[in-house]
């Protein structure tokens, strides 16, 4: 940190197409802080970065899908860290919600739920992060890559239970 350049970090943006058509992105609570976020961490080692968003998806908030290969976007934000706060660029992948574990690492650390991704915009700190979820839900993308394999045996993602729309505010 000491040339100046930001951190680098890999995000997963959880999303499924409603029967309507509609766009809906999966977010959650951070761990310490409780802010609303998606699934993100560390680049790993020997791994493609979407390869890594997509891990931290499965380990943060319990999601199995198809990842997009193209990042798309990038946002920074500040990170506490022990002695001092960095600046972190997010890279930001999609990813096509197949199935939603009953059963993941941070399960009891972190509130969830499904919104409409204009919905859960206005829920995340960061603007940035905020105008990738609407444009992508906007584009023509999103639906295609939802279309792209068909959900596991009928068992679409089940709606997340506990709402984070109290650490919100």
């Amino acid at each position: 940190m000491t040339d100046g350049r930001p951190l680098n970090q890999v995000a997963a943006l959880p999303y499924r197409v409603t029967p309507a058509g509609e766009v809906e992105v999966l977010i959650m609570t951070s761990r310490e802080t409780q802010r609303v976020v998606i699934p993100k961490g560390w680049p790993m080692k020997n791994r493609k970065d979407w390869k890594s968003a997509e891990i931290e998806a499965r380990q943060e908030a319990g999601v199995v899908g198809e990842v997009g290969r193209k990042r798309l976007g990038q946002y920074l934000y500040w990170k506490r860290l022990d002695s001092h706060f960095a600046l972190v660029k997010v890279s930001v992948y999609p990813l096509a919600v197949r199935r939603q574990l009953a059963d993941w690492p941070e399960r009891h650390e972190r509130a969830q739920i499904w919104l409409p991704a204009e919905d859960a915009a206005l829920l995340i700190d960061e603007p940035e992060l905020g105008a990738i979820m609407v444009d992508f839900a906007q584009s023509r993308a999103a639906r295609l890559l939802a279309a792209s394999k068909p959900p596991r045996a009928g068992r679409p993602p089940r709606r997340a239970e506990a709402s984070p729309s109290s650490a919100a505010g």
